[in-house]
């Protein structure tokens, strides 16, 4: 029962069977949408209805009163490997970035740090192989 975005329907707490709580607890569980996005979709009208149904039913620890922090709740494997794309890809703007400054030291001030740099990187990976 998938709304568009401009569509509500306003629900009573006995329009919510046991099938439908459990389908909009996976979406959630696996990472796919959070709960506010589940109570937007669904037209879920109580603030805390999805994450009472998440302690209820839920498969994840969610006993605690206010949304758990992203560092201190179980992650599922979709939303960790989300995670890690996301700090990947800011390591590697981060390295591109130390690297064109590194070049443009070199090339304007005449210093030789991608030289040195080179170095270290690869005595870092020496010292990981070991």
């Amino acid at each position: 029962m998938e709304l568009k975005k401009d569509q509500r329907i306003k629900r009573t707490q006995r329009d919510y069977s046991l099938p439908f709580k459990m389908m909009v607890i996976q979406e959630v569980e696996k990472g796919q949408i959070t709960y506010k996005q589940a109570q937007q979709k669904y037209g879920i009208q109580g603030r805390s209805t999805v994450l009472v149904w998440l302690r209820r039913y839920g498969q994840q620890d969610w006993t605690s009163q206010t949304m758990p922090k992203s560092s201190k709740r179980q992650l599922t494997p979709q939303q960790q490997i989300r995670q890690l794309e996301k700090k990947l890809a800011d390591e590697k703007l981060k390295t591109e970035f130390m690297q064109d400054v590194i070049y443009h030291l070199d090339k304007e001030c005449g210093t030789n740090f991608q030289k040195k740099y080179i170095e270290h990187v690869s005595k870092i990976g020496k010292a990981k192989d070991n």
